[in-house]
């Protein structure tokens, strides 16, 4: 802690430049700058004292801001103002800051942030003072002290005697480091008499005279213009029995760099050498700092050549570079970074030395010329592989708009690619502002650098901003970029598509079906087709609209028309050869049904009525059902019976049949074809009967009242379906539309009484509230209490209240005495709202329930946060974390994730630290038997712990011990503590000596557990002294654990004692080349781990290995700057070295993770990855293995595995055939599977059944790729 809490004299870095404010010159601007300063000196007023709870909780807090703090100083010797923003933030919404707090963030503001200008450090130094002393944080001298040593890190003058006097009026009393500083304040004007004041004060209270004023002094005879008097300090001192320090040297070598005296520089040199004081690099550094801030750069190469280059030099020199960089004095710090020792490695692999430094340049708005220039410059020294790119990369992540375009220019006169992807972080922000004219801009720039829009950037970053789709033309179209905005992919085109039609009404399709039409067509002429799953989409929707006619023009776009001519000449040569016609003819009625070609598939019905099959009938039924040709149906369905009367249709046909007889007025038949289902046990699955609800609802929304309740009473009587609430509704609906709340009621409880269901009561009962109707509302609630208890009754009042805005009735409702939380009511209002986006309503709810009985607070809150995140509000959402924090909620880990994600996904900072997600749920899932043990290991410990409290069961507990070490069970070293002391109390010393024996030998098993206690690597040092070997999944956990915590050299130590074995365990070296390079970008130096893993596969020896594992975790933790610093890493390999593993383990993570967007993305940016079908191969294997993967996939080859596995065979079927047409070679177990699925199903297959087992199959496709298989974790 010391290396924070101390003077910072390695820091001492600090320009000058800031507004003078003195005692004297108070008009204008300065008086209200002054007065600031003199309010700063105001002694805080103590609020309302902290409770004891508080201030344990504030210890706590002060102990995490210091350790964040203390590492970062450790690191780097410096902290980020985001960093120290968010500590202050966290600790103001405590509301009660302590003493400590304040201090800390004080001291914070000085020399410690050097890529601040000092005028926004003193800013913020006083924002920090001013917040918390409102918030009442107990201020003391040491405070006071604080603020002094910051003015003067930051070079902000004011008036000393000023800050003295009201320190004094505000009952602080000063110090001896009060004075200290404040004669170091005069001194850095050159004030000596001013100075001399202070010292004579110090010396009537005795206070004694230390080196820190003597180096001060030196400084303020030497700014005072009398470097003689200066420099007699030095020998003042001694005479004072003082040795200069130092510093004392520093401050006089300090003296002579402003007056650019290089004599005056060599003498002190030589004289702190002569006197045994060694100036350390830090000091010259100061010198150097000083030289380029008085404009003596020529003096600066003499300084350099005497930096020795000490340990820690980099980070000191990389402080130095950013002061620098801030004060204007880039070249200089340019000239320093060229000082840095070389980063390659034996291997001759370049290091990117300097992306600090561009990266304040880009930040500092330093010219592009000389950007350009330096990075010119490091590329020639090899010092940077790519320093144009990542300066690229440092102005998207600042949203620089102009620099980043001129930068996108300059790389691609290099003949480097500007992707559009590059553009992205540009759009974010102006799409967030919804601001149109960023956006054309940025799509402007694009134009100029003649980078083609994709679909991702189109859909997602442009057409977004805008109201809607003719908006978008109008304003690309006067902008003059209509043409490169749509003059898109097939794909973009499909897309586009769809979107159109999902967000156009029934009606409005309806009354633009002409429209819609001509602009099918005219997609067609330009040869513009869609892909089969966007069509299926499209079609879905049309048929939602009951659209028919332009189901046919789609099939056009579609490109089916080809199908069908194809298979028309099929079927003509089958029968010219007079082969059997079956198969083709019911490929091509549903290629017809498809085109919704009802006339010419009723044609090859007549020509070919002998080679029909039930399933050709189906086809041919379904379709006279959507066209409304209802008489034509039915008798094709006498046909079918005719040929074969045990043949059923399957529900879904049925109920196209059911809707249509219905919908042409004739019901009773429609009744009978229910009874046909019932007669010939048709099941009706989950899809089915929401066919069947929206057909009631169709019904119901025409008004149709008789229909629907007769189709539901047979389906209900018949047992075609259970009676649920959703399939009860379209009744009441009809009821709803019509206006008649009172008939909806009773329809609803008539619903209740046959039933016992209430379907859409709480719109009923809001119908009643809005409609003012007490005397049918009372009659509703009487029946719902009666029925449902008064508690159901009361929460349906008060969520109509709440749909009503009656938000002072529903309080009263809400605040009955004895009324609980119901959780379930609770979040089904709360999903509704969420569904809805009525936040105010769901608000109300939130605010109400505050007092409610057994109401959790959290899950409340998180409901409003989950309609936060689908708004993007973000505002809303931190406002919600206030209330949390007022209202003392303890939020769940999965609160904190969603509120994260919210404010992540609008680039601001979170409030909170995310806790890690433990290894114990990894250690679970590692094998069936370890799972298994692991259940039990709570129960064995409670068990014998509670064994020893009661000191009646310890016989039990000790055999209980004996079955864990059977079964492998891991016990926490307590348990074995409580019962080694029970055991001796009743003088049991050698039962005792066995359970101290078993917890010696077992300790590889608490390896496994390392999550238990913190002293993994002691054990396993223990263990390897009792010449015992940990296992290999023990130590594999270790260093994982090791490397979630960032600890390099831990890991590095579990090698060394690995290596140091005298037998090796078969451990893969990638099993610490991961874990560290995991462990370095969790200590932020992404770029070392960026160098490990590059020299790993540049290496002349490299065998390639897999670092999935680092991309699993960082995708999991979603550390997007270690993941771009990656995957620039693993392109480069890619493209320069032909090396293609890691970015194909990173392609597969993608897919693993379901981020298939941006795996096609890799995928366009690599192509070569499709060519690595070992590894692909081994990967979609094991993914086959496991059920209810069919979306998850791309590769056609294997989708029939998992279509297998799902038992869906409607997708097997047109996977087959689609890998049919495009020549995928089908591998004979997947044959063998296909094959059984259709043997199940009762149909038979379109190609020979492999004849050999599943096994033989399997094993013969596992030896093919045996090569590729890697181990799960490395």
């Amino acid at each position: 802690m010391a290396a924070l809490l101390r003077s910072a004299r390695l820091l001492k870095i600090s320009p000058s430049g800031f507004l003078q404010i003195t005692g004297t010159k108070r008009n204008g601007a300065l008086t209200r700058l002054s007065v600031c300063v003199r309010n700063y000196a105001v002694a805080t007023e103590q609020k309302n004292e902290a409770s004891i709870a508080v201030k344990s909780k504030q210890a706590q807090q002060f102990d995490w801001a210091l350790t964040k703090l203390e590492s970062s100083v450790k690191r780097t010797g410096r902290i980020t103002k985001t960093l120290l923003l968010r500590i202050f933030h966290d600790i103001c919404r405590t509301g009660y800051p302590s003493g400590n707090q304040a201090l800390l963030l004080l001291r914070s503001c000085g020399s410690l942030l050097p890529e601040m200008p000092l005028e926004e450090r003193s800013v913020l130094a006083h924002r920090v003072w001013e917040k918390l002393q409102e918030l009442g944080a107990p201020y003391d001298v040491s405070h006071y002290n604080a603020l002094l040593k910051v003015y003067l890190q930051n070079d902000f003058k004011f008036s000393p005697t000023d800050f003295l006097a009201k320190m004094e009026a505000a009952n602080v009393q000063p110090n001896r480091v009060t004075y200290q500083r404040l004669i170091a304040a005069y001194c850095q004007k050159g004030d000596i008499e001013g100075a001399s004041t202070i010292l004579g004060f110090m010396k009537s209270k005795d206070l004694p005279i230390t080196e820190a004023v003597f180096s001060s002094l030196v400084t303020g005879h030497a700014r005072a213009g009398d470097m003689e008097s200066a420099k007699n300090i030095l020998p003042v001192m001694r005479g004072a029995g003082i040795e200069p320090t130092p510093d004392t040297y520093v401050s006089l070598l300090t003296a002579y760099a402003e007056k650019g005296d290089l004599d005056g520089l060599k003498m002190t040199l030589e004289a702190a050498e002569s006197a045994d004081c060694s100036l350390m690099d830090r000091d010259i550094m100061q010198v150097i700092f000083t030289l380029a801030k008085a404009g003596h750069q020529e003096l600066i190469p003499e300084m350099v050549e005497r930096l020795r280059h000490e340990r820690g030099y980099v980070p000191d020199a990389m402080n130095l570079c950013l002061s620098l960089i801030t004060q204007g004095q880039e070249d200089t710090a340019f000239s320093i970074l060229k000082t840095f020792p070389s980063l390659q490695s034996d291997s001759n692999e370049t290091s990117n030395l300097g992306n600090f430094f561009l990266r304040h340049c880009i930040n500092m708005d330093i010219s592009l010329e000389k950007i350009f220039q330096y990075c010119k410059e490091l590329q020639e020294l090899n010092l940077h592989s790519e320093p144009l790119t990542f300066a690229l990369s440092c102005s998207l992540e600042a949203k620089k708009i102009g620099s980043s375009l001129e930068l996108m220019r300059l790389l691609k006169e290099q003949n480097l690619p500007i992707r559009p992807h590059y553009f992205w972080p540009l759009l974010s922000q102006p799409l967030k502002e919804k601001n149109i004219a960023g956006v054309l801009e940025v799509a402007k720039g694009m134009e100029k650098l003649g980078v083609t829009l994709d679909i991702e950037t189109l859909s997602n970053y442009i057409l977004p901003v805008f109201s809607d789709m003719e908006t978008a033309r109008q304003a690309l179209k006067v902008s003059g970029r209509l043409g490169l905005c749509f003059e898109v992919s097939e794909k973009a085109a499909s897309y586009f598509l769809y979107n159109l039609f999902d967000n156009m009404a029934e009606d409005k399709v309806h009354a633009q079906v002409e429209k819609l039409r001509s602009f099918l067509n005219k997609l067609h002429t330009q040869n513009i087709t869609i892909p089969l799953n966007i069509y299926r989409g499209i079609k879905n929707l049309l048929e939602s609209y009951h659209a028919p006619e332009l189901i046919k023009h789609l099939c056009v776009v579609q490109g089916s028309e080809e199908k069908v001519l194809a298979l028309e000449n099929k079927l003509a040569e089958l029968k010219a050869e007079n082969k059997p016609l079956g198969i083709v003819l019911k490929q091509l009625i549903q290629a017809l049904s498809a085109e919704e070609n009802l006339q010419r598939a009723l044609e090859l019905k007549q020509q070919h009525e002998e080679e029909m099959t039930a399933g050709s009938y189906a086809t041919l039924i379904n379709l006279c059902c959507r066209h409304n040709n209802v008489d034509e149906a039915l008798n094709l369905k006498r046909e079918m019976i005719r040929k074969d009367s045990s043949v059923a249709l399957d529900g879904s046909k049925y109920i196209a049949l059911v809707k249509t007889l219905a919908a042409n007025d004739r019901l009773e038949e429609a009744v009978d074809i229910l009874k046909e289902m019932k007669e010939k046990e048709v099941v009706l699955n989950d899809i089915n009967i929401t066919t069947v609800f929206h057909m009631l609802n169709d019904f119901a929304a025409k008004g149709k009242i008789h229909t629907v309740r007769r189709l539901l009473d047979t389906i209900f009587s018949l047992g075609l379906a259970k009676p649920t609430a959703n399939l009860c509704s379209p009744i009441v609906t009809a009821h709803l539309n019509s206006k008649d709340v009172a008939g909806a009621l009773e329809a609803t409880i008539e619903c209740q009484k046959l039933y016992n269901q209430l379907p859409r009561i709480h719109d009923i009962i809001v119908a009643l509230v809005e409609k003012g109707d007490t005397e049918v509302l009372q009659k509703a609630m009487d029946f719902i209490s009666q029925e449902r208890g008064e508690m159901t009754m009361l929460y349906d009042l008060f969520f109509a209240f709440l749909q009503t805005g009656r938000y002072r009735e529903a309080r009263k409702i809400i605040e009955t005495p004895g009324l609980r939380a119901k959780p379930g009511r609770l979040q089904w209002y709360a999903d509704k709202c969420i569904f809805n986006s009525q936040m105010e309503s769901l608000e109300q709810m939130v605010e109400m329930t505050a007092k409610l009985f057994e109401c959790d607070r959290d899950e409340m809150y998180s409901y409003i946060l989950r309609l936060c995140k689908e708004t993007n509000d973000w505002r809303k959402a931190e406002a919600i974390w206030t209330k949390m924090q007022e209202e003392n909620v303890i939020p769940r880990e999965r609160t904190l994730r969603l509120l994260a994600d919210i404010l992540k996904n609008n680039d601001q900072e979170v409030p909170f630290d995310m806790p890690e997600v433990k290894a114990f749920y990894q250690t679970v899932s590692l094998s069936s038997n370890l799972s298994f043990d692991l259940v039990f290991n709570y129960r064995y410990s409670f068990f014998i712990y509670l064994s020893c409290v009661i000191s009646i069961f310890f016989a039990e507990a000790f055999e209980m011990l004996k079955d864990t070490k059977k079964r492998g069970v891991v016990l926490s070293p307590s348990t074995f503590d409580h019962l080694i002391r029970t055991l001796l109390s009743r003088g049991f010393i050698e039962d005792a000596m066995v359970v101290k024996k078993i917890q010696v030998l077992n300790r590889h098993l608490l390896l496994l557990t390392v999550f238990f206690f913190t002293e993994g690597l002691e054990t396993m040092k223990a263990m390897l002294q009792l010449d015992h070997i940990p296992s290999n999944l023990a130590i594999i956990r270790l260093v994982q654990t090791l490397g979630s915590q960032g600890d390099v050299a831990g890991i590095q130590e579990v090698q060394s004692l690995i290596n140091s074995l005298g037998r090796s365990p078969n451990l893969s070296s990638m099993v610490f080349v991961n874990n560290t390079a995991l462990a370095q970008i969790k200590n932020g130096d992404v770029d070392a781990a960026v160098e490990l893993l590059d020299g790993i596969y540049t290496s002349p020896n490299s065998t390639n290995p897999s670092i999935a594992f680092i991309f699993r975790k960082l995708l999991e933790s979603g550390n997007d700057q270690a993941l771009d610093k990656l995957g620039a890493m693993v392109e480069r390999l890619a493209n320069h070295f032909a090396c293609y593993r890691p970015a194909t383990d990173l392609f597969l993570q993608l897919l693993d993770l379901d981020k298939v967007d941006d795996a096609k993305f890799m995928l366009a940016r690599c192509n070569a990855l499709a060519e690595q079908k070992d590894i692909l191969l081994s990967f979609v294997s094991q993914k086959a293995q496991s059920p209810g993967q069919v979306r998850s996939h791309l590769w056609l080859s294997f989708l029939s595995h998992l279509a297998v596995l799902d038992k869906d065979l409607t997708s097997a079927k047109a996977l087959y055939e689609q890998m049919m047409i495009e020549g995928v070679t089908v591998d004979e177990l997947s044959l063998k599977r296909l094959a059984r699925l259709y043997s199940e199903a009762g149909e038979t297959a379109p190609f020979p059944e492999p004849p050999e087992s599943f096994t033989f199959y399997a094993d013969k496709l596992k030896e093919s790729s045996a090569k590729a298989q890697t181990t799960a974790e490395e």
